[in-house]
Formats: C-alpha cells, structure tokens, sequence
C-alpha cells in the first residue's frame, strides 16, 4: 500500500499525452526476497552515514497496470521483473531513540540502474494502443532517472521525532543557457528528399525543451537558446537528442551527452558535439557516423536567493504541466463524443428512410401482387442495412477524432519551460 500511494503520483505526473489514465490494478511484490551483495560506507560525517548497497532482485511480482487511453482500456501486467541496481542510503543521525531522524534513499547513476521487465496485455492486445509499450517503457525509464536516479533522492523522516529535512531535498544549484547553433552531416532517414530535423534539449527529463523544426535538410541551423535548471552539476549531464520529423512516429537521428562538470561556472563555451546512435553502444549494430551539433553554452550558480525562487516556478511549472494534461483529455472526449453523436445521428435518419421506404413498397403491393411485397421487404432490408454503414461511419469519425487529438497534444507537449530568454523555447 505505502509502495502503491508512493508511485502513483509519479505515474500521474509522468503520464504521456496518449493515456488518459495510469494506475495499479494489483500490486504485490511476491515472497521472493531482494538480495544485498554487498556494502560500502562511503562517509562518515558530523551526524550522518553515507552508505553505498549493492542490491540485486529477481522477484515473483503480481503487477497490473489499468491503463486507460482514449481508444481502449487495457490491463498491462509487468512480468519476469528483474532489478539490478546500487543504492546510496544516507542515515540522518540523532540522539534520540531509535537514532535515525531521517532516511535518504538514491540509485546511483553508475553503474547504471537496470530495471528489466517484460509486458503483457490481459483479455486484449498492446497493438490496441499504438505505441502503448514504448509509452510504458519511456514512463519507467523518466521516473527512475528524475526522481530516484542521483542527486534525486527520496527523503523518508523516521521515528516520529520532528526533524528539518531541508538541507538533505534536492534544490535547484543552478541554470544553463543552452543555445543550439547547428547540426552538420546528420544522417538521412528519407528515401525521398532529406530529413526535417529538430532537437530535444533537457537535463531532467521532466522538462524538455525542443527547437523548431528544419524541413528538407542535414545541416539546418536553429540558433534557439533555452535555460536549463541544474540540482548538481557534478553527477548531472545535459542531453541533447536529434530526431527527423515524419509522419506517425518521429525518427531519431542521434543523441550526445555532455557532463556538466566539463563546464566551467561563469564561463561561455562554444562546443562540437559529436552525435551516436545511442548512449549505450553495445547494443548498436549500425555505427555510423551520426554527425555533429553545435552548442554555446555557459553555467551560471545561483545564490541562495535565486535558488529559492528556481524552487517555487518548478513547482508552479509542474502544476501549470498537469491543469494541461487534464485540459487536453477533457477536449479530446468531447471533440471525439461530439463527432459520434453526429455521424449516430446520420445512421438513425438512414435507417427511417429505409423503413419508410420499405413499408410504402409493401402497401403496394398489396395493390399490385406479391412480387412487389417482395420487393417492399427488401427495401426494409437495405434500410436496415444503412443503420451498420452509418454505425460504421460513426466508429470511424470517433477513430479520428481521437487520433488526431492525440497527435495534436503529443506535439503540443506536456512540460512548460523554466524560463526562457528567447521565443524559440519550445517544451515538448
């Protein structure tokens, strides 16, 4: 349960735009227990244990996941769940029993957390949803790395005793402005034309930020600055992705990280970034030259006064993000109802017709012989007929209703910039 009301919320914030609804259907974790293979204390300083676990579980979870988009409700069971992962626990001392205040808990960011699983719809398909198992895996993979994933941390006050746990939340340490130049020799995902190429720019995946789109090129130039909020700057990495606009799902064209602890506080630098194909290499086949992006960038610390003023606009940001998603959902189902009521209505009045028409056909035959009774009949028959076209039309306009609110809120995005210096900021 205390698992259950802790996530969920993180599952609502990271919600994509094509699912209205995501949440635990069940939840046990099993009686396969983790393992600890090993423990580090990496500092002992006044009042705190800094310790460093090696936790390995390869359990027999009974997880549903319901979720609800606006074309179907499907229950997403997580199986063959394995977690390979290193935590740091910080233990905030006191002289009062039981002698820890307070509970810091991290997944270190190396070696990377893996977190393996595999998916599977109850009573349906996952190809009901386009795209719903990447959705899912996208989802996973954001909340471990901007919530759990070092310097996030989860603070857990402990024994009842009243303890300030300020000092030990992340807060913002400072900003980076980010201008993205350029890009050269990007790689050609067209088999007519080139590509249209755009780049996703974000050190939280909670808040990206994406440049305008250059169509029909593999050098385009879009000198759009962007300011980027930083917890720490030593263990945080600004990730740049490079994707080829195309209709249905967007290509990506290559991805770079660049560590913030290459950046020098107070200090503009213009740098060539080499793209890949991914930034786990192993698993790439194709490896390729990807070409490169162009990036001024300069990082700026902020002082205790603009870093409390960081806090409070990522809190009326996040809020500002979830008053649009419930305003996209409510306007996608009312265009989609909308659209259905009409074309229902369409089928309704086709169906009258053909009754009509079919009972006028019988009354004369009466008059004229049986064969035209006949003929009567099956002119009821085509009437009822045209209530399925008109049933099936309406299925089909809600379909793309539907659809083309989805893509309409996809592009429109679900996060809204910090802070912007110039009218190129676009959040995704």
């Amino acid at each position: 349960m205390v698992i259950k009301e802790s996530v969920e919320p993180l599952l609502e914030d990271y919600r994509p735009p094509g699912i209205s609804s995501l949440k635990f259907s069940k939840l046990t974790l099993g009686t396969v227990p983790p393992k600890v293979e090993g423990i580090r204390v990496q500092s002992l300083k006044q009042g705190q244990i800094t310790m460093d676990i090696d936790f390995r579980w390869g359990g027999d979870p009974n997880i549903v996941l319901g979720v609800e988009a606006l074309v179907a409700s499907i229950p997403i069971q997580l199986k063959d769940l394995q977690v390979f992962t290193v935590i740091r626990v910080i233990f905030l001392l006191s002289e009062e029993i039981p002698c820890i205040s307070a509970v810091v808990v991290a997944l270190l960011s190396e070696p990377k957390p893996r977190i393996d699983y595999t998916l599977k719809a109850i009573g349906g398909s996952l190809t009901a949803v386009p795209g719903l198992s990447d959705m899912i895996d996208d989802t996973v993979t954001s909340i471990v790395t901007d919530m759990l994933q070092w310097p996030h941390r989860i603070v857990v006050p402990l024994g009842g005793v009243p303890v300030d746990t300020s000092d030990l939340e992340l807060k913002p340490q400072g900003k980076l402005n980010l201008t993205v130049v350029k890009a050269n020799d990007l790689k050609n995902m067209e088999m007519i034309g080139k590509s249209d190429p755009y780049a996703v720019v974000y050190i939280r995946p909670l808040f990206k930020f994406k440049t305008n789109t250059v169509e029909n090129n593999l050098n385009p130039v879009w000198n759009e600055t962007f300011e980027l909020i930083a917890e720490d700057q030593e263990t945080q990495s600004l990730v740049l992705e490079v994707f080829d606009k195309d209709i249905g799902q967007d290509k990506r064209l290559g991805i770079v990280k660049l560590p913030l602890a290459d950046l020098e506080s107070g200090t503009s630098k213009v740098i060539d970034l080499r793209l890949l194909p991914s930034l786990d290499m192993l698993k790439i086949k194709d490896k390729k030259d990807r070409g490169t992006v162009t990036v001024k960038v300069l990082y700026y610390q902020f002082n205790k006064e603009e870093q409390l003023a960081a806090l409070e606009e990522e809190k009326k940001t996040l809020e500002d993000r979830k008053k649009m998603k419930e305003s996209v959902i409510l306007r996608s189902t009312s265009v989609a109802i909308d659209g259905a009521k009409t074309a229902v209505g369409t089928g309704v009045g086709m169906v009258g017709s053909g009754i009509g028409t079919g009972a006028g056909l019988v009354g004369g035959g009466f008059n004229t012989g049986v064969g035209i009774v006949g003929s009567g009949l099956g002119a009821v028959g085509s009437g009822l007929g045209s209530v399925g076209s008109g049933l099936s039309r309406a299925g089909k306009f809600m379909g793309r209703s539907i659809a083309g609110q989805v893509g309409n809120s996809r592009r429109s995005g679900s996060t809204t910039p910090v802070n912007s210096e110039s009218g190129g900021a676009k959040p995704l």
